[in-house]
């Protein structure tokens, strides 16, 4: 059976957070169509993962046998992120935006699991191709055309790391507009907020179903 490999990085419970909540109606759907099957989780708020260091770094560079204490016991940390990453079918990671940019757990995570020469610049990388869903929430509203796309600093960055870097087969689902209810200055936008949310949450349940057909056919 699938396996797939779910992030979090949601500072707030799946109540308040967009990406946690349209993350669960993917993974519900997953379920149902993959009882049996593996659900690897990391909610890096709940439980971050190391900040990458020199050691840890370094070891990735480094004959295994030549590891000092450090490099052994850093690297060890990173091996356990990449396998993970490798064993998965699918990946499904919540991003939300905080200040323009990803949280800083999920980049903690991606310093881990790109690795040059192996998940990263390696044509017989293991992670070539595997599928991933990004759950792209943001407060306001950055598509193109509108005044702030000039600071849409997560799909850009993502794009980079998981399609071109890891070689990821990236697809983004954006529910935006996700303060209009909590912000009097947005009130107007509601309506355009809740249609995005359930559009998100549409396309999260067909993006589950489409990837469980993919791997039961």
């Amino acid at each position: 059976m699938a396996t797939l490999l779910h992030i979090d990085s949601s500072v707030f419970p799946s109540a308040a957070s967009a990406s946690r909540a349209v993350a669960e109606t993917f993974r519900t759907a997953w379920r149902e169509q993959h009882p049996d099957g593996t659900v690897i989780y990391r909610d890096l708020s709940a439980n971050p993962v190391p900040h990458i260091t020199a050691d840890a770094h370094t070891a990735g560079f480094a004959d295994p046998a030549t590891h000092t204490p450090g490099q052994a016991a850093a690297f060890a940390e990173r091996e356990k992120l990449i396998a993970e990453l490798e064993q998965a079918d699918a990946i499904l990671i919540g991003a939300p935006m905080y200040n323009y940019a990803i949280p800083s757990t999920l980049k903690a995570w991606l310093d881990n699991v790109i690795l040059m020469g192996r998940t990263a610049a390696n044509e017989n990388s293991k992670v070539t191709g595997t599928p991933v869903t990004v759950i792209a929430s943001r407060g306001g509203s950055y598509a193109p055309g509108t005044p702030r796309e000039p600071y849409e600093y997560v799909q850009n960055y993502l794009k980079a790391v998981l399609s071109d870097a890891l070689g990821l087969d990236l697809e983004f689902i954006v529910p935006e507009l996700t303060m209009a209810a909590h912000n009097p200055a947005m009130s107007e936008l509601v309506p355009l907020a809740e249609a995005s949310r359930t559009k998100a949450h549409e396309a999260a349940a067909a993006k589950a179903k489409e990837l469980t057909d993919r791997f039961a056919a």
